[in-house]
């Protein structure tokens, strides 16, 4: 099968970076964080800490009143972050803000809902404006999704999409099409949460998105021990860790714990990363 890829005719600053990890050969962390938990300001502290810990992308969680995909830890996030008042104008005065500060890759995630809300194309001058470089909205279709990734596309933003282990290789494939940046590849079935083993079928269902794209691909749902992280070297470009990193500040009793806690885990995970290459699979 042909592979499907996306080029952009400047690289975004996600590209530019999964490029800089290719040939450093050296596997990427991405690390989502629900923003506005527990607050604006302290996910700001979190983002810098997590940028200066090692992360290569930063994925923003817009909270949602009715967050399917998630499962316990990231819904608490969200119903804290509700509380506190967080929406979607304040997440991208929070993007704003971090672009001042660090070069790191920002990617909003959210559902369709808020984006709906706020308008399509405005949401999209938005984004660009504050200085994001992808979205990904967890209940778009690559079907349903042309005027949405028309909008992005427009302003060079990546459009992320979610494969997973139910997916055929033609669903695989218009999935790798539809998307810019990076391909999220769900390791397993179900809502997001830390486990403690990677599903068996992860190898198979790598190789076979490999066979129908070149972009790189991030494995996340499940992936929270350093254990994980280097078993994915030999399968995935880069890591997804989302829970347990939610869960650090949720256990934290300040935002500078937090920050302290997010920063140590994410270089246990990093460092897992790059032994992790090693165990590049040849045939992946």
């Amino acid at each position: 099968m042909a592979h499907a890829t996306t080029t952009m005719t400047n690289p975004s600053r996600i590209s530019r970076r999964f490029a800089d990890l290719r040939r450093a050969g050296e596997m990427g962390l991405v690390a989502y964080l629900t923003a506005g938990d527990p607050s604006l300001d302290a996910t700001e502290k979190f983002v810098l800490a997590l940028a200066g810990a090692g992360a290569d992308v930063i994925e923003l969680g817009v909270p949602f009143s009715d967050p399917v995909a998630d499962g316990p830890v990231i819904q608490r996030a969200s119903e804290r972050a509700l509380r506190a008042g967080t929406t979607l104008t304040g997440v991208l005065s929070l993007v704003k803000s971090l672009r001042k500060k660090t070069d790191v890759p920002l990617v909003l995630f959210s559902y369709y809902n808020p984006v709906l809300q706020m308008g399509l194309e405005k949401f999209a001058d938005a984004a660009k404006e504050a200085g994001a470089d992808g979205v990904l909205i967890t209940d778009v279709t690559p079907e349903e999704g042309v005027e949405y990734r028309a909008a992005m596309s427009s302003r060079g933003l990546d459009t992320i999409f979610l494969a997973a282990p139910t997916s055929t290789d033609e669903r695989l494939a218009m999935i790798a099409k539809a998307s810019s940046g990076f391909l999220y590849l769900i390791s397993r079935t179900g809502v997001t949460g830390a486990k403690d083993q990677l599903a068996e079928e992860l190898p198979a269902l790598a190789r076979r998105v490999r066979r129908v794209t070149d972009l790189p691909i991030a494995v996340g749902f499940g992936i929270s021990q350093p254990g994980h992280v280097a078993l994915l070297g030999g399968l995935a470009d880069a890591a997804v860790v989302g829970s347990a990193l939610v869960e650090e500040i949720e256990r934290a009793e300040t935002v500078e714990a937090a920050a302290e806690a997010l920063a140590a885990r994410v270089k246990l995970l990093k460092g897992a990363a790059v032994a992790g290459m090693s165990r590049r699979d040849p045939n992946a």
